[in-house]
């Protein structure tokens, strides 16, 4: 339908996450969450964003109306024009998946009790699933944009690039840009986007990014063998070891193994296991074993708690 006042088609309806969900815990991620910082508008129990669908901005407000353990949350999509029943249907699957509402954390939950260290994380973040990047093709983008480079400067590159190649739309008073789809920008070359990030190496890899996004099925992404996944990601230019993981678990949900690697995630396992001592990497996967297909959960509310 139209709404009379505010001149945008708007959809409304309700989600029910998966048990035990709790919304304020992904508000409180999203508050601190600095590479979507300013690009939404956080409210005690509700959330307003944007995202591209199809080239068309749909923006979208989630408001809690259930509880830990009997979830549902109330949506309403917003658009200047109609939406499709594709649009629709994408822009539901695309919140949904942003915001984990469908992970069952409660086989996880079984696990981390059993674990005397991180047992207290399980109950500090209860409820939390993990908040995502709202594409995969953004976390993509992020990740070259933030590598060897200060957080600052990343995010006025994001920012750059969104207001000058993404859209917005205006929902009560409020404009929410989205950040653009990797098809709407395979026809720009290093030079233009070398204009907006002003760094030729990013500009270079990220012309990469948008080709490789622009051409694969993020339902292959999602699904397929995640050896897979990791091979793909890994040819496109300028994508190393933590980039790859960086995507699988951030932007794809992909839990299944963990980049033990990574240094922040060594040191936060050290705060938590070490008691007084760094662990080595080594240390780190043999806990992270004991989680199973639940390994990139762990890490993360490893992260997210330490």
């Amino acid at each position: 339908m139209q709404s009379l006042t505010t001149h945008l088609y708007t959809e409304t309806e309700y989600l029910t996450p998966t048990p035990p969900f709790d919304f304020a815990k992904s508000l409180d991620f999203l508050g601190s969450f600095a590479p979507m910082q300013g690009e939404q508008t956080l409210a005690a129990s509700t959330l307003t964003k944007a995202v591209s669908v199809e080239g068309q901005i749909v923006a979208f407000q989630l408001t809690s109306v259930g509880s830990i353990e009997e979830p549902k949350l109330e949506y309403t999509l917003f658009s200047d024009q109609p939406m499709s029943d594709s649009v629709k249907r994408r822009a539901i699957d695309r919140l949904s998946f942003f915001l984990s509402l469908h992970d069952d954390v409660r086989p996880f939950y079984q696990l981390g009790r059993e674990d005397p260290d991180f047992a207290p994380i399980v109950q500090e973040l209860y409820g939390y699933h993990q908040v995502k990047f709202l594409t995969p093709f953004e976390v993509a983008c992020w990740a070259v944009l933030v590598q060897r480079n200060p957080l600052h400067i990343a995010q006025r590159m994001k920012q750059a690039l969104i207001e000058t190649y993404g859209s917005s739309t205006t929902v009560q008073g409020t404009a929410y840009w989205a950040f653009p789809e990797a098809a709407h920008l395979v026809h720009l070359n290093e030079n233009e986007l070398l204009s907006v990030v002003r760094n030729a190496r990013k500009a270079a890899y990220l012309i990469a990014v948008i080709r490789a996004f622009s051409e694969v099925d993020e339902h292959f992404l999602r699904t397929a063998d995640y050896d897979e996944v990791v091979a793909w990601l890994h040819s496109i230019r300028g994508f190393g070891e933590w980039s790859v993981s960086f995507v699988l678990l951030r932007g794809l949900g992909r839990m299944e193994k963990v980049p033990v690697g990574e240094k922040k995630i060594i040191g936060a396992a050290s705060r938590l296991y070490g008691h007084g001592h760094d662990l080595t990497r080594d240390e780190v996967e043999r806990i992270a074993q004991k989680y199973g297909p639940y390994k990139g959960y762990w890490a993360h509310y490893v992260r997210v708690g330490a």
